[in-house]
C-alpha cells in the first residue's frame, strides 16, 4: 500500500525545513503565471494579514491563510520533486527573495532577525543554522523552460536587471508591490512577510513514490491554473522514456510538439495538447472497433491498464505525425496539399460542429504511408463526402452530439479498409428538399455560415482563401433597405440563403447599409479621393454580382435560394447520399 506523509505546515516551517530540498522536475511545464496571477496572490494576502486595513485586528495566534496543496516524491537523488504545486512554489519563492532584498539594507533588530527567517527559506543552512548562499532550497530541471537558468539567477543575486522572464516580471512585480507597501504603511511593514511567512499555511502531501504522486496529481489544480490532461501524459511519457534510456529524445520531441500545438489548436479549455491527444483518442476508439455514441473523459480514456497507450513509442510517434499533418493543414501547405485538398479543407473549416476533426484523423492515421501522406483522390473524395454529409445531417437531425452515432460506425468502416457510405444513413430527397426550403437560416446558426461557405466554392472559379481571413454573413439585399424601401413581397426572403453570402469583415462594415448600386464598388474595390486603394471581395460570385448587375432584387433572391438549396442537393446525390 502506498504511505502519503501529509502535515498542514507554514510557509516557514516548510521551506526553512533543513529537509526541505525542492526540484521542479524537467517534465514539468514552464512558469506560467503572470500579472493577474500574482496580483490575486498579493492582494489575498494583504487583506488576510491587515483586516479592514487595521494592523491591530490580526491574530498571530489564530488567523491562518491556506494555500494549497503542494505535492512532492523524494527521487533517488534525495530531491523533492515537485508534481503539484509548483506554480505557487516558484511565485512564493519570488515574493520571499523580494522581501529579503528589501530587508537586506535595514539594519534595525526586528529587521535583521526577519531578514534571518526569509534567508532561511532560500538558502540551505549549515548546522550553525547559517545560510549557505552557493546552496539553494528550490532547482528547476524543467526541459521546456528556456527561462529557468533566470530564476536561480533571481534567487541567488536578488536582481532581475537586463531579464525577461515571468520570472523576472513577476519578482519586479512584488519589488514594487513591497516598496509602495512601505511608503503608505510604514509601520505595518515588519508585520507582513512575518505574517506571510508564520501564518500562511500549505498542505505539504509527501509520497513514497512518482506513481502515488502522479495518482495525487491527477486530481489536484494549481491555483488559479488548472492541470491539463497533458500534463499528466507527459509525465507518463517521460517515465516511460526514461526508462528506456532515451529521456534527452523525449524532452526534445516534446517541447515541439508543444510549440506545435500551441500555434495550431484553440485553448478553450485545458492546454492546447489536450486537443491532439484528443483527436488521436478517436484514432485509438476506432482500432477497438468502439461505435458507442458516449465517449469517455479523455484522461479516464488514456489511463486504462495504467496508461497503457502511453508506455508504446509507435503512441507517441504517431502523435508526432498528426501533430505535423494538422500544422500542414492549418497553413494550407501546398506543397503537401492539392489546390482541391485545401479548398476542401477551407469549406470544412466552417463546419456545424467540430466532428470532422476527429474523423479526418482516423482517415490520416490509418491511411497515411510511411512518409505521412495520402492518396490525393481518394482523400478528396473522403473529404467532400464527409462535407455533404456533416452539412445536410445538421439540418434533418440538428444538436450537438446527433452526428457521434453515424461517423463513430463510419470510422471503423476506414479502420477496416472500407470508403465511408452513410449507407444506414441516406437522405430522403423529398423530404431533405422540404427541410430545406423550411429552414431558417438565421445568422447565428452555425449552419448558416457552412452553407455559404460551402456554395461559395462549389463555384470552381472561387480561388483559395486564407483560412485566417475574417468572413462575415453579409446580406446582398441590405436589411437597412428594406426597412426603408420595404421592397420585399415576402419578408422571410431576406434572411433566405439566397440573400447572404460571405464577405471579408473590413468590407462587411462598409457596405452594409448600402443599395446594391452603392455597394458595388466595396465589392469591386475602390480609389479613394487620396488615392488610397481598397481592395474588393475575394468571394467570386460577389465579385461577378457586381460586375454584371445593376441591382439585387427579390426575383434575384428567390433565383439564387433555389439555386443554392437544388446544388445542395446535387451535391449529395453526386456523392451518393440520397435514396
Amino acid at each position: 500500500m502506498s504511505k502519503l506523509n501529509i502535515d498542514q505546515k507554514t510557509i516557514f516551517g516548510l521551506f526553512a525545513d533543513k529537509k526541505s530540498d525542492f526540484l521542479i522536475p524537467d517534465y514539468q511545464r514552464p512558469y506560467a503565471w503572470d500579472d493577474t496571477e500574482c496580483q490575486t496572490l498579493w492582494e489575498d494576502i494583504f487583506t488576510f494579514a491587515f483586516p479592514d486595513n487595521d494592523c491591530a485586528k490580526f491574530d498571530s495566534d489564530t488567523d491562518e491563510y491556506y494555500l494549497g496543496p503542494i505535492v512532492t516524491f523524494t527521487n533517488t537523488a534525495g530531491k523533492m520533486e515537485v508534481i503539484d504545486g509548483q506554480q505557487r512554489l516558484t511565485t512564493f519563492m519570488l515574493l520571499i527573495r523580494a522581501f529579503y532584498a528589501r530587508f537586506g539594507n535595514m539594519r534595525d533588530e526586528d529587521s535583521v532577525e526577519t531578514s534571518k527567517s526569509l534567508a532561511k527559506c532560500i538558502w540551505k543552512t549549515d548546522e550553525r543554522g547559517i545560510p549557505q548562499k552557493d546552496k539553494l532550497k528550490i532547482d528547476s530541471d524543467v526541459a521546456t523552460d528556456n527561462d529557468k537558468d533566470e530564476f536561480l539567477q533571481i534567487l541567488r543575486t536578488g536582481s532581475a536587471e537586463g531579464m525577461k522572464s515571468k520570472y523576472a516580471h513577476n519578482y519586479r512585480f512584488f519589488q514594487n508591490e513591497i516598496n509602495d507597501f512601505l511608503n503608505r504603511y510604514p509601520s505595518y511593514f515588519i508585520y507582513l512577510p512575518l505574517r506571510i511567512l508564520n501564518n500562511c499555511i500549505l498542505l505539504p502531501i509527501e509520497a513514497d513514490n512518482q506513481n502515488t504522486a502522479l495518482r495525487i496529481f491527477s486530481t489536484l489544480n494549481d491555483r488559479g491554473l488548472p492541470l491539463s490532461d497533458a500534463d499528466i501524459f507527459k509525465a507518463q511519457f517521460y517515465k516511460f522514456y526514461s526508462q528506456n534510456n532515451k529521456k534527452d529524445y523525449f524532452i526534445k520531441e516534446w517541447k515541439r510538439l508543444e510549440e506545435i500545438c500551441e500555434k495550431i489548436f484553440p485553448q478553450k479549455t485545458g492546454a492546447p495538447m489536450d486537443e491532439l491527444f484528443t483527436r488521436y483518442m478517436y484514432y485509438e476508439r476506432a482500432l477497438q472497433k468502439n461505435k458507442s455514441s458516449t465517449t469517455e473523459a479523455l484522461r479516464k480514456f488514456y489511463e486504462k491498464n495504467s496508461y497503457a497507450l502511453l508506455k508504446k513509442e509507435q503512441t507517441f510517434e504517431n502523435l508526432k505525425m498528426l501533430a505535423d499533418f494538422w500544422y500542414d493543414v492549418s497553413n494550407q501547405d501546398k506543397e503537401r496539399f492539392s489546390d482541391r485538398i485545401l479548398r476542401r479543407f477551407f469549406v470544412l473549416n466552417y463546419a456545424p460542429n467540430g466532428m470532422w476533426y476527429y474523423f479526418a484523423s482516423v482517415y490520416f492515421m490509418h491511411n497515411k504511408d510511411k512518409n505521412g501522406q495520402l492518396n490525393d483522390e481518394k482523400f478528396y473524395n473522403f473529404l467532400t463526402k464527409a462535407t455533404a454529409f456533416i452539412w445536410a445531417y445538421a439540418i434533418t437531425n440538428p444538436g450537438v452530439n446527433a452526428l457521434r452515432t453515424p461517423v463513430y460506425a463510419e470510422m471503423v468502416n476506414v479502420i477496416e479498409g472500407r470508403e465511408p457510405n452513410f449507407s444506414e444513413y441516406l437522405f430522403e430527397k423529398d423530404r431533405l428538399m422540404s427541410m430545406l426550403k423550411n429552414y431558417q437560416f438565421s445568422n447565428i446558426r452555425p449552419i448558416t455560415k457552412s452553407m455559404l461557405a460551402w456554395w461559395a466554392f462549389n463555384d470552381e472559379h472561387q480561388e483559395l482563401l486564407s483560412i485566417e481571413l475574417s468572413l462575415e454573413i453579409e446580406h446582398i439585399f441590405a436589411r437597412n433597405r428594406q426597412e426603408i424601401e420595404n421592397a420585399l413581397s415576402d419578408k422571410k426572403n431576406l434572411e433566405s440563403l439566397g440573400n447572404k453570402a460571405l464577405l471579408e469583415k473590413r468590407i462587411n462594415i462598409r457596405a452594409s447599409d448600402y443599395k446594391f448600386e452603392a455597394k458595388k464598388k466595396y465589392y469591386t474595390g475602390f480609389t479613394t479621393d487620396k488615392n488610397q486603394i481598397k481592395e474588393g471581395t475575394k468571394i467570386y460570385e460577389l465579385a461577378k454580382f457586381a460586375k454584371e448587375k445593376t441591382d439585387f432584387a427579390e426575383t434575384d433572391i428567390v433565383s439564387r435560394n433555389q439555386s443554392i438549396l437544388e446544388g445542395f442537393a446535387n451535391f449529395l446525390d453526386a456523392n451518393n447520399l440520397l435514396k
